[in-house]
Formats: structure tokens, C-alpha cells, sequence
């Protein structure tokens, strides 16, 4: 693995549902990108023993975590702590790419 890359270089699509891929993992760390087509969710959810931070790179999207929603674009950062509930919605014309930070990494 590289320790240097471009997001770009990992954005996808899927016709089903958000396409999500691996930028870089660690013991500590997964570093991942999201990409939401307009209209395109991701359920809200939690992470019982995780944190995790989405930094909008492209697009706009609604962001839940815990009771509050905001729509956020390109440069915002949205914090969510473990346990918390949290969900991206796409509410923008144009795709939404979301780096995606989870510490610790999930287990395979």
C-alpha cells in the first residue's frame, strides 16, 4: 500500500446503492471514500465502538448525526462519535464524494 494517493483516483459508482472504496486501512484507521448519486442515502446507523468523520469533497448532502441535520458541501467536516447515529442523504444535482475516516477499522 502507498502512502500517498488521490481521492479521485477511487471514486465509483453503483447503480443500486452508494459505492464505497478503501483509500487506506490500518490497525488504527480505515480511510475511505463515499460516492452518492443525487437521491442516493445512506441509512442512518451508529457505530457502537466507533468514531467517525466524513470531509465533503465534492457535491452537497444532508448529514444527520444524533437529532441535528445540516446540509454540508464541498470543505465541511461532520463529526460523529461512537454511538452516535448517523446518515448522508445526496441532496444535490451532482455526485456527492465523502472521505470517510473510522477509527478503529471494522473487522473483516
Amino acid at each position: 500500500m502507498s502512502n500517498f494517493t488521490d481521492y479521485q483516483r477511487h471514486i465509483g459508482t453503483r447503480p443500486d446503492k452508494f459505492f464505497k472504496g478503501t483509500l487506506f486501512q490500518g490497525q488504527m484507521m480505515l480511510v475511505g471514500i463515499n460516492c452518492f448519486e443525487p437521491g442516493q442515502t445512506q441509512a442512518v446507523h451508529d457505530h457502537a465502538d466507533q468514531d467517525k468523520v466524513y470531509i465533503v469533497m465534492e457535491g452537497v448532502g444532508r448529514f444527520t448525526v444524533g437529532d441535528d441535520a445540516q446540509d454540508v458541501s464541498a470543505g465541511g467536516v461532520v463529526w460523529a462519535a461512537a454511538g452516535v447515529p448517523h446518515g448522508v442523504t445526496n441532496t444535490g444535482s451532482t455526485r456527492l464524494a465523502v472521505l470517510v475516516c473510522i477509527a478503529p477499522p471494522p473487522e473483516h
